[in-house]
């Protein structure tokens, strides 16, 4: 299959599709006529081997145009289109269950089971970027986080098992996503029950984000080498059984010398010693071969692995090309050339990767350590320069804050790099290893707060609400590119306690200068920044937290022009919540929190606790009104970060309402400007 979407061009047989210019990428789709026959997975069992090579062609073609427009994962799902092939031509969905680890390789799946508009792709009312139950009955889990696929199978196998089912489960699963212990739990459980019809499908293409690391991939790496292994063994076994009675002796005695000889040519074998049946490796991108491997898997009567070797980014020049990650994710970008219609602007995480590599030139204790994500979380310039002070734990974030936790008793101070979503994995690591030993560990929170089209499970909104019970744990929220540096330097000075620093996905905003900052004489973690002071002997206290400070100050201009007295404070750290934030809410007004975090328990909740328990002390007869924004309780729909706060009134307009209700005036009667 050597067709290549970067030389095909954009255009199909008739040249147009009636789809609009996008930010310069080239308005027409390519022509797929085989792919818009299939609406179902029974659609594929029909094609001879040819068909299903211009099929998976096509789906190559159209995954590279449409994703150019809305920006998506790429490379993952170029590589496993005859996989997905197979696995549907061999499966019932949704008789049988497929479960992704990750479900960003499920694009394919998505186009072969009805879902053939991407145009909205990732976007509010369209296609999300992972599995969905509300789209299909054919997607089954929509987390994102990795290494949870085997344990779904075998849950799902075992209700099969005693409810009388009579139907296959197949878990795929990544080399990158086996580096988590998790799926190590599943398979020793697996392996526990041979009465299932589980089959366990490793997609290997020697990367999660970047090339996979560790034991397993030394492994893996041994079975890709030793393809031979099987064929031998089948080989001799036919040539001894048709000497007769002689030969079926040798037979018998070599067959008890298999794990001996496995031993040899494959080395370690863990997945057999395991007590699971290995089948592989095969070429991922032969349809037929990984088509019979999956067909003899099904028959088993116990739980197999099928071994896929895949190429991520496979029939795209451009992703073949891409040493870092492979495409693994894009935004929009120009099909012909893979390169982005609009450069990226300097953005947090390139603040992180720059002022981190300074710190630790700096001072020889600190560490980064990431779970499998170097470059995504700016580790990759500390790599570079110093590539013996970055360790890569694989998908593994309890393991990394537990470690971090060993490094800091060493008299070392780990800087451990996280997508905030994935913190939720290792919480009770940070409350337990690290809080309770007071580790000197900093912890960087990439994609906090409302991430959007990411979907729902990376959403970073759950941190400052788990964090805040920590003891003796302090949270940076930073608002700018000055503060985010500051916090960086103050949060790897200090060795007594756990750090945390948050920042969004994306580009910087302008400088947020304070004209003032209170609470400075209680160190780095009590000074709460003045962004704005209009007159009055009791304004409205309007606290924008980290990145929300750019939204509260906005408001707090448009509200000073209505003539409401305002004052927009942002606290550097506010968890826990700083003495001389809690004074100015006693003198306000009142007082409104804005946080792209979840407002129950969030923030605002610990302001409004502290300000009653303080006001309560005193005496005092009346407590001031502390009100909140943030994200509601709820799993958030894939829209922009933009559509999703104006949804929760987090945006200029919704704030100014807010403050409106809160001083009890008349001008916003329907709950906006």
């Amino acid at each position: 299959m050597s067709e290549n979407p970067a030389t095909l061009g954009a255009a199909g047989a008739d040249g147009t599709d009636g789809a609009p210019d996008v930010a310069g990428i080239p308005s027409p789709l390519p022509d797929t006529p085989l792919l818009s026959r299939i609406h179902r997975p029974a659609d594929l069992r029909g094609l001879t081997s040819e068909e299903l090579e211009v099929l998976a062609a096509e789906i190559r073609r159209y995954l590279v145009a449409t994703v150019a427009r809305t920006g998506g994962h790429l490379g993952p799902n170029l590589g496993v289109v005859e996989l997905t092939l197979a696995l549907h031509r061999t499966f019932r969905s949704p008789r049988d269950t497929i479960v992704f680890d990750t479900g960003h390789q499920a694009y394919v799946h998505k186009l072969l089971t009805g879902r053939q508009d991407f145009s909205r792709l990732r976007e509010r009312g369209g296609v999300s970027g992972y599995p969905s139950r509300q789209e299909s009955i054919h997607d089954v889990v929509e987390n994102s986080h990795a290494s949870t696929a085997l344990s779904w199978a075998d849950g799902i196998a075992r209700a099969n098992h005693l409810q009388g089912r009579d139907r296959h489960i197949v878990a795929v699963i990544g080399d990158g996503a086996l580096t988590g212990g998790m799926a190590w739990e599943a398979l020793n459980n697996i392996a526990d029950s041979a009465d299932k019809h589980l089959v366990i499908v490793v997609n290997d293409n020697g990367r999660s984000y970047a090339p996979t690391i560790g034991g397993l991939a030394h492994h893996l790496d041994a079975l890709r080498t030793n393809p031979g292994y099987e064929r031998m063994l089948s080989s001799v076994k036919h040539t001894l059984l048709s000497q007769g009675a002689p030969g079926r002796a040798a037979f018998d005695a070599l067959h008890g010398l298999k794990r001996g000889l496995k031993d040899i040519l494959v080395p370690s074998a863990f997945f057999e010693d395991l007590g699971i049946k290995y089948t592989g490796p095969v070429d991922g991108h032969d349809e037929t071969a990984v088509e019979f491997a999956l067909a003899r898997a099904r028959d088993y009567t116990e739980p197999v692995i099928v071994h896929v070797i895949t190429e991520k980014g496979r029939g795209y020049t451009p992703a073949e090309e891409d040493a870092a990650d492979r495409f693994h994710a894009v935004g929009r970008i120009h099909p012909e050339t893979g390169l982005p219609v609009v450069p990226s602007r300097f953005g947090w995480t390139a603040v992180v990767a720059e002022e981190l590599l300074a710190l630790a030139r700096a001072d020889k204790r600190i560490v980064g350590i990431t779970a499998a994500m170097q470059q995504p979380v700016g580790l990759q310039p500390l790599a570079d320069a110093l590539p013996d002070r970055v360790i890569d734990v694989g998908i593994a974030e309890q393991h990394a804050l537990t470690s971090a936790a060993g490094m800091a008793f060493a008299g070392l101070h780990p800087v451990v790099a996280l997508y905030a979503t994935f913190l939720n994995r290792a919480f009770d690591q940070v409350l337990m290893d690290v809080g309770l030993h007071r580790a000197g560990v900093t912890v960087l929170l990439d994609r906090a707060g409302i991430t959007g089209t990411d979907g729902a499970s990376h959403n970073g909104m759950w941190d400052m609400a788990l964090l805040a019970h920590v003891p003796g744990l302090h949270l940076a929220a930073p608002r700018d590119e000055a503060t985010l540096r500051q916090a960086l330097r103050d949060a790897v000075g200090v060795d007594d306690a756990p750090t945390v620093v948050r920042y969004p996905k994306g580009s910087l905003p302008a400088p947020l200068p304070a004209v003032r900052t209170v609470g400075e004489g209680d160190g780095p973690f009590g000074a709460v920044d003045v962004l704005l002071d209009t007159a009055g002997e009791r304004p409205v206290l309007l606290v924008g937290v980290g990145a929300m400070a750019g939204n509260a100050l906005d408001a707090g201009r448009s509200l000073t022009a209505e003539g409401v007295a305002v004052r927009v404070v942002c606290p550097r750290w506010p968890v826990p919540v700083p003495d001389a934030l809690v004074e100015l809410a006693r003198t306000a007004s009142g007082t409104l929190v804005v946080e792209d975090g979840l407002v129950e328990g969030g923030v605002g909740s610990q302001l409004r606790d502290a300000v009653e328990d303080a006001s309560l002390s005193d005496g005092a007869v009346e407590v001031p009104r502390v009100a909140r924004l943030g994200v509601p309780r709820r799993f958030l729909p894939t829209a922009t970060r933009e559509q999703l706060l104006a949804d929760f009134g987090m945006d200029r307009a919704g704030i100014c309402a807010a403050v409106r209700r809160l001083v009890g005036s008349d001008a916003a009667a329907d709950g906006r400007d």
